[in-house]
């Protein structure tokens, strides 16, 4: 990445934060060291110190950068005074692609819960109980409405969640599918995975592909 010394403050910190999700997604939180990200950045060691006191301080603010992000995401994402189909349909979309998008912050987010002291911890995992307590809310309502048929609306989320966030195991840019291509798959599985298409859904949920024509599904 290009140096940054001589930036202003704001820069370096941001360059800081981007530097380290790129490090610690491929060494790990143990093994990078504070003097290896700073000679990433471009900066002495010592100065990383005025940004982030500690080394878990800089790995609770990428944690929760990436969850309140995700949160602010979907709230943008979210259709106002839609069916529970519209609004499971968008839920997915807005998780598949930002956690595309950010493959190596949903790395580190999901690898490195264990080495939060016990109350960032529980920071963080309120952040994201919040979340998922939005799809729980969609399974819900599409449940009692008759549109979904979900057995467990707690282990459904779960299981929708970590389908969706799996995404960045094998998703690489350029290869066989694209981004669109990849979310119209995903939204096909989980209308079939929440019974959707059992009860009757006929509506057409698209999926705008880069050239700007609509995969339909």
């Amino acid at each position: 990445m290009a140096r940054t010394t001589g930036s202003d403050g704001e820069k370096t910190e941001a360059a800081v934060r981007e530097a380290a999700v790129s490090l610690v997604a491929r060494l790990g939180y143990e093994a990078m060291s504070m003097r290896q990200l700073a000679a990433e950045v471009g900066v002495q060691a010592g100065a990383l110190y005025r940004y982030f006191p500690t080394k878990e301080d800089l790995l609770f603010t990428l944690m929760r950068e990436h969850m309140v992000g995700l949160i602010e995401a979907w709230e943008a994402a979210r259709p106002a005074a839609a069916d529970p189909a519209t609004r499971l349909a968008a839920y997915v979309k807005n998780h598949v692609a930002f956690h595309i998008e950010r493959r190596h912050s949903t790395h580190v987010s999901n690898m490195e819960l264990r080495s939060l002291s016990h109350d960032r911890l529980t920071q963080i995992l309120r952040l994201r109980t919040n979340y998922e307590k939005e799809l729980r809310a969609i399974l819900r309502d599409g449940a009692e409405a008759g549109d979904f048929i979900v057995e467990d609306t707690g282990l459904t989320a779960m299981a929708l969640i970590q389908m969706m966030t799996g995404v960045i195991v094998w998703f690489r840019p350029g290869e066989r599918l694209s981004i669109s291509e990849v979310t119209a798959t995903y939204l096909s599985m989980t209308m079939r995975l929440v019974g959707a298409k059992a009860h009757g859904a006929t509506k057409t949920y698209s999926v705008a592909a880069p050239s700007g024509e609509q995969r339909t599904l």
